[in-house]
């Protein structure tokens, strides 16, 4: 539910946009406002799961996520779609880290690498069904459907999760919920992101973008305090301490800004530049979900067996190649020459990167703390994403209802894709520079104690999610 949530909305902007005569800041509220409440409150849904038991948590977020998709789908004006969206969120950020826990908590050791296996090779045909099924949905009904069919599969679960999923939680959690630092991360975000997609439509010396922006910088250096002095932290700030961890972090941020950005934007200009319909722009990127589920598992057996350093370094090159190619959509809109080879030399780029970005995070740090680890990581993924989506199509100069104008949109879609492109070729300078091989082969399975197909770089991660996780709390996005 969640994954197929995170790749059809992307389908359906322009069919919203064109419903709600909305201007291209209305369409980056429908998707950030669902990933700042995600990215925001994700911690803290993984705390409330460890604390007030993984079952409950996890059932209250599908009857959350169900609830606020129906709504989403009533939403009578573009206004009421990005509150219902917010509200997606934060239901989203209770299911989500509870649905690995889960099965951490409830498989044996033995079984517990099929389980996980299983568990993310769904996500990922997941993923890759979204945009068909969005795209068809859009088609033969409405945009609507793409939220209603959320209800069924939300009812399923439940019941499901009633009858099956047994309860747990962890003993060991100490101290009280961080609820000061997720709402300083909401305001942090939420001011954040409304001054970048704002300031481009009202002015940059609007009172409303300078005001927002800045109660978005008071906030982000007060979670930074709260966060270093409370008990409890929901992101404890010692793990940054790590060098390895830190850049592989700040990497991450990077390409999934620009993997976020790309993807905002790329099905908009398929269908407003190159006249594709909403299930043939849903297709278009069937090829790089492929190559990925292909090729991830051999390119995390590969890093662990001769590092990180040079597919980190390499991978994002190859991705922005990727990018860059994609700029070609402006002036070639037939799929087999100028978005085919795009999609290729993308999906190969990420498939060489993401296992060993995320075995690298979770690698950098002891044990138990790789739990920790990988959410801190899913979430450096979200938020760059969150802000891509916010910023670059105001450095590309796309705003207002200009992405409704096919030849302005392909003179700014052109220059999105090659601001996207430096982007990943800051990300692969960063690992060459700050990157360092363990002075041994990463350990899998028994030797880390995690599943070989994490460590292995085994299993799919989404392109819309973030990183995939090995330990409780944290799992890819939606």
């Amino acid at each position: 539910m969640a994954a197929i949530d995170a790749t059809v909305v992307g389908i359906a902007l322009p069919s919203i946009g064109w419903q709600f005569h909305a201007e291209l800041g209305t369409l980056q509220w429908v998707v950030t406002g669902y990933t700042l409440t995600l990215s925001a409150f994700l911690l803290l849904g993984g705390s409330l799961g460890d604390r007030l038991g993984r079952r409950r948590v996890f059932c209250v977020g599908v009857v959350w996520f169900s609830l606020a998709s129906a709504a989403c789908a009533l939403a009578p004006d573009s206004a009421a779609l990005i509150v219902t969206r917010v509200f997606q969120g934060v239901g989203a950020a209770l299911l989500t880290p509870g649905s690995l826990a889960i099965i951490e908590a409830s498989f044996d050791p033995e079984d517990r690498g099929q389980a996980i296996g299983t568990w993310s090779g769904l996500g990922g045909v997941a993923t890759a069904a979204g945009p068909l099924l969005g795209g068809y949905l859009i088609a033969a009904a409405s945009w609507r459907w793409i939220f209603l069919i959320n209800l069924p599969i939300g009812v399923l679960v439940l019941l499901v999760s009633i009858r099956h999923v047994p309860e747990s939680r962890d003993p060991g959690v100490t101290g009280a919920i961080d609820v000061p630092g997720a709402a300083l991360a909401a305001i942090a975000l939420g001011g954040l992101t409304y001054g970048l997609i704002e300031g481009p439509a009202r002015g940059w010396s609007d009172p409303s973008v300078v005001g927002l922006i800045v109660v978005g910088v008071a906030a982000t250096v007060g979670f930074v305090l709260v966060e270093h002095r409370t008990a409890a932290p929901m992101l404890p700030l010692d793990v940054f301490r790590i060098r390895q961890f830190t850049v592989t972090n700040g990497v991450t941020f990077i390409i999934y800004a620009a993997l976020s950005g790309v993807l905002f934007l790329l099905p908009v200009a398929l269908q407003v530049v190159g006249h594709y319909s909403p299930l043939e722009s849903g297709a278009a990127l069937l090829p790089l979900t492929l190559i990925m589920l292909l090729l991830s598992a051999r390119s995390g057996r590969l890093a662990a067996r001769i590092g990180p350093r040079l597919q980190m370094s390499v991978g994002p090159m190859v991705v922005a190649v990727g990018v860059a190619l994609l700029s070609r959509v402006a002036t070639d809109h037939s799929y087999l020459s100028g978005v085919l080879p795009a999609v290729i030399v993308l999906g190969l780029g990420l498939a060489t990167t993401v296992a060993p970005l995320t075995t690298t995070a979770l690698g950098a740090v002891s044990e138990q703390h790789s739990g920790l680890a990988s959410a801190v990581n899913n979430d450096v993924a979200r938020v760059g994403g969150l802000l891509a989506v916010a910023i670059l199509p105001a450095l590309a100069g796309i705003s207002g209802r200009s992405y409704l104008h096919p030849s302005q949109l392909a003179g700014e879609f052109h220059t999105a894709m090659l601001i996207g492109a430096t982007w990943c070729v800051a990300g692969g300078l960063a690992s060459a520079a700050g990157i360092r091989n363990p002075s041994r082969p990463i350990p899998s399975g028994p030797d880390r104690g995690l599943p070989a197909e994490v460590e292995g770089g085994g299993f799919h991660c989404a392109l819309e999610a973030s990183p995939l996780a090995a330990d409780s709390r944290p799992v890819p996005a939606p």
